[in-house]
């Protein structure tokens, strides 16, 4: 049985971007990976979250938003910093092995209707999941990364 690789994805409020990613890293990265999501703060995932992982088929409504104080004393393969405030509230975190940064724009700072704002959570999703292609394959690589 091979250790699974661990990430954690850090946002400001852990409500759009770093959830996402941390749902589409579950479901593409299989058993090769454990998943996690933070915030500078907790405010609540936001329902245009969950609405565009079900289109996906996964299942987010009983995800909650949690802050980095959660994960402080875990080790970690990957921290990966998801805007460009979390990285500068957090440009080292404790127990990461290796830092990365994405900065995705913010699907939470849309304005206009449910529809448009929907449109700007799944263009966040297609952005991650582009994302996430390149890391998987890179971070399972033999001999370029794996559990700490």
């Amino acid at each position: 049985m091979t250790i699974p690789i661990r990430v954690l994805f850090i946002c400001t409020h852990n409500s759009a971007r770093s959830q996402i990613a941390e749902a589409l890293l579950g479901r593409d990265g299989g058993d090769r990976f454990e998943a996690h999501s933070a915030g500078t703060e907790a405010t609540g995932v936001r329902s245009q979250t969950v609405a565009v992982l079900h289109e996906l088929g996964i299942d987010w409504s009983n995800a909650r938003s949690k802050t980095i104080t959660e994960f402080l004393d875990q080790p970690f393969d990957y921290v990966i910093t998801v805007c460009d405030d979390a990285r500068d509230a957090c440009p080292v975190f404790p127990g990461a092995r290796t830092t990365l940064h994405w900065n995705l724009v913010d699907p939470s700072a849309v304005e206009g209707t449910e529809e448009e704002r929907l449109h700007a959570f799944r263009t966040t999703v297609a952005d991650v999941e582009s994302r996430l292609r390149a890391f998987i394959a890179e971070a399972t690589r033999p001999n370029v990364a794996g559990p700490a």
